[in-house]
């Protein structure tokens, strides 16, 4: 056994902070995330770089911010190519590490089924970006379809096309609810790629290696990005008519309404509750994290068996959240709503951190890579812009950010590419839209779910040139640093 720890990272993919029971969401089953919580700290207030695949997982892979690292939308051609050594798993590769990824990658474009890599540092690579495609050999996923006697021209969805991808919600394939029944399933669990991912972790993790030498696994299922199409096992578990359904308000869609005719981007149409069925997708989504729970389990049990369970840093995490209705809308785009930007977050190394701990300290995304460099005795880059959890983890402290950012840099191939930014403390939220003249203010304390913007209240007025101070400065402050000083002049 290593005398440093491997490193489990699983990221689901599109999944909102509020969809874990063991944080008081009693309508959605996680017993798995709920049991490792008693043996990790959990942060309820932990905030992606972007609510955009991309971009977001290039900055937590780097710990630097989307604009800094130079990767802020989805589409981009490669992720550059003068970066990929600030990339944690090509930094752990070079101090010793093997490095292995299952599922999605995202840090370029996925359009043509397998995205181009640089020197990523991953030695083991299973990938696939999703279950649509492409079904030609060669796709690891397909491929392993056939392994097991299945037909991946008849499981695996159609693949998006850019019209698709245009039309957002409007296309049932790329943002609608594919509700299965016992006759006509989406996809049974056996051959799904959430369960594909589970395979292929335990995979790379019984492979042969030295005995001094430590492990790095990246796991990355899709879902429950998506469209909502769970597995009937697991969709027939939620009575949709027992579900609160989303966080909306009659006037959400006249500000809705007011940002589209900004041509703020994003991937749906603002619609009422009653114009969607609102309780049915609730219902595919907790089904889809309740799938994601199980198979996380799975891994988690097969390090158990095989005695790596207390060598092991787990981190459970996704990379942005998802609208799901609230304030009319679905699916994601530039917007910085609590539902779209915060994220869950668990960490756990059994003996080393804390166990059954619940922080509320605001956390970055870009704080993974630091914590991840400290707790395997890696010196943290003088690049990395994110702040060590480590403290937190060992109860060193209770604090963390001040208050924390998101940006949105024309992040989606939509016609407006809007540029926006956001800042959070404890209390506030303030958001602008960039050369609109439309900004937000939120008091969270009041109105946590943000149905009343304050930016136009001559009461707020002193906090919103606070937020509008810091945002300023958060702003001109997230730039990259491309070299160290080496000396005085």
């Amino acid at each position: 056994m290593s005398e440093r720890p491997n490193i489990l990272w699983y990221c689901s993919d599109q999944q909102r902070f509020d969809t874990i029971g063991g944080l008081g969401n009693s309508h959605v089953n996680t017993p798995r995330l709920d049991a490792i919580m008693r043996e990790a700290v959990t942060f309820t207030h932990t905030f992606c770089q972007s609510p955009i695949c991309t971009p977001s997982r290039a900055s937590f892979l780097t710990g630097m911010y989307p604009s800094a690292v130079g990767v802020n939308q989805n589409g981009n051609p490669a992720f550059p190519a003068h970066y990929a050594d600030r990339l944690v798993p090509g930094r752990l590769a070079g101090a010793g590490y093997d490095c292995g990824l299952v599922g999605k990658l995202h840090l370029a474009t996925a359009a043509e089924g397998q995205e181009p890599r640089v020197e990523d540092g991953y030695r083991y690579f299973q990938y696939s970006h999703d279950h649509k495609g492409p079904r030609k050999p060669g796709h690891d996923y397909a491929d392993w379809l056939r392994s097991v006697g299945a037909d991946p021209d008849v499981l695996m969805a159609k693949p998006t096309d850019k019209a698709s991808y245009l039309e957002g919600a409007k296309q049932k394939r790329f943002g609608g609810v594919q509700v299965p029944t016992e006759d006509n399933d989406n996809f049974p669990p056996h051959l799904h790629q959430t369960n594909w991912c589970s395979e292929k972790a335990i995979e790379f993790i019984n492979e042969s290696r030295g005995d001094d030498q430590p492990w790095l696994l990246s796991i990355n299922p899709f879902d429950p990005h998506a469209p909502f199409d769970p597995p009937y096992e697991y969709f027939r578990r939620y009575d949709p008519n027992s579900l609160p359904g989303a966080h909306f308000e009659e006037g959400d869609l006249g500000v809705q309404e007011c940002l589209k005719s900004a041509g703020v981007d994003f991937q749906s149409e603002p619609l009422c509750s009653e114009d969607r069925d609102q309780r049915v997708m609730q219902a595919a989504y907790y089904a889809m994290i309740e799938f994601i729970d199980h198979e996380f389990g799975r891994i988690l049990d097969h390090l158990e068996s095989i005695g790596e369970r207390e060598n092991t840093i787990v981190i459970f995490m996704s990379d942005h959240g998802e609208m799901l209705g609230d304030h009319g809308l679905v699916l994601k785009g530039c917007r910085f709503y609590e539902g779209l930007v915060r994220v869950p977050l668990i960490i756990s190394w059994p003996g080393r951190f804390g166990e059954g701990e619940v922080s509320d300290a605001l956390v970055e995304l870009t704080d993974l890579a630091p914590t991840l460099y400290e707790a395997v005795g890696e010196e943290i880059p003088h690049y990395v812009q994110g702040r060590s959890l480590v403290p937190i983890l060992q109860g060193k402290t209770s604090e963390h950010h001040e208050f924390v950012r998101a940006e949105f840099y024309g992040a989606i191939a939509y016609p407006d590419q809007t540029h926006a930014t956001m800042i959070r403390d404890k209390r506030h939220k303030y958001v602008r839209y960039h050369g609109k003249d439309v900004c937000e203010l939120y008091d969270l304390e009041d109105d946590p779910w943000e149905h009343k913007d304050l930016s136009e209240d001559e009461g707020s007025r002193d906090v919103l040139m606070q937020m509008m101070e810091k945002n300023l400065d958060a702003t001109a402050m997230a730039y990259s640093k491309s070299s160290e000083r080496v000396s005085h002049y």
